[in-house]
């Protein structure tokens, strides 16, 4: 069963597009932080990207940095979020990608993370940080191909860079819309459709893309030109905005709905 292929199949065929949503593992705790991913899960998220958080996240913008340092502080590590995916698996279908840095998945074991994160119900990682030269170090010891290898493409990635990217590629291709860390301001609706033509050019597999999205508007504008709309610091503003709100998980929930919405064609 895949997953991936089949969310995007259906997708397809009801003439919508994919709502990927990212959140940090265990923010702003471990137990709220599961019960708001299910919720999200079960009201409108057609993939989750799960967040490992990174001491050093590099290619995150502040509100994501922010968050990562929340959820180290709670003590969330690889092998947690190993163990919050396995329970999301037990109540939705939703495709998961383990979002990371490689660092954290080379501490933990490249072997043991893709048996590990397999078993728990994990699709796919996407490794920020690993392009595909460097990349046969962490598959090379896996076991199988259960797990999808998302890659990211830049807007400055000239089309045989995007060829070269994309064909070590599998589950979906990762656009991001523009220069920049995650969470800035700024969309060229224009560009993005350019790009994804480009993009297009080079892959048959469903094309998302994501990075300063935050309305739906937005979400309507890259839909239109994309497979999926990724949204990670507009969720992770609003949980930080609601740390101490007990409706933290009807407020994110109501928000994926609107989120959902704009992605019907």
């Amino acid at each position: 069963m895949n997953r991936l292929h089949d969310m995007f199949e259906n997708l397809k065929q009801k003439k919508e597009k994919a709502l990927v949503g990212f959140v940090t593992a265990g923010d702003p705790d471990i137990s709220v932080s599961l019960r708001m991913i299910i919720s999200m899960c079960k009201s409108g998220v057609d993939i989750l990207e799960l967040g490992i958080p990174f001491s050093d996240p590099t290619a995150d913008g502040p509100v994501i940095q922010r968050s990562s340092a929340r959820a180290l502080a709670n003590g969330v590590s690889l092998g947690k979020v190993i163990g919050m995916t396995k329970k999301i698996r037990e109540e939705t279908d939703v495709p998961i990608i383990l979002f990371s840095y490689y660092n954290p998945i080379h501490a933990y074991g490249n072997a043991r993370f893709y048996q590990d994160a397999l078993e728990a119900g994990a699709d796919g990682v996407l490794v920020v940080d690993l392009p595909p030269e460097e990349a046969d170090e962490m598959t090379d010891t896996w076991a199988g191909d259960g797990l999808s290898l998302i890659r990211l493409v830049a807007p400055t990635t000239p089309g045989e860079r995007m060829k070269h990217i994309a064909e070590s590629a599998s589950g979906f291709m990762y656009l991001v819309s523009k220069t920049g860390v995650t969470g800035s301001d700024g969309l060229d609706t224009s560009e993005i459709g350019q790009h994804t033509e480009l993009l297009r050019s080079v892959t048959q597999l469903p094309i998302c893309v994501g990075f300063g999205i935050s309305t739906p508007e937005d979400v309507a504008a890259v839909a239109a030109v994309a497979d999926g709309v990724v949204i990670g610091s507009a969720f992770e503003r609003l949980i930080e905005d609601n740390l101490d709100n007990p409706d933290l998980v009807s407020i994110i929930t109501e928000r994926v709905c609107e989120y959902k919405a704009a992605t019907k064609l």
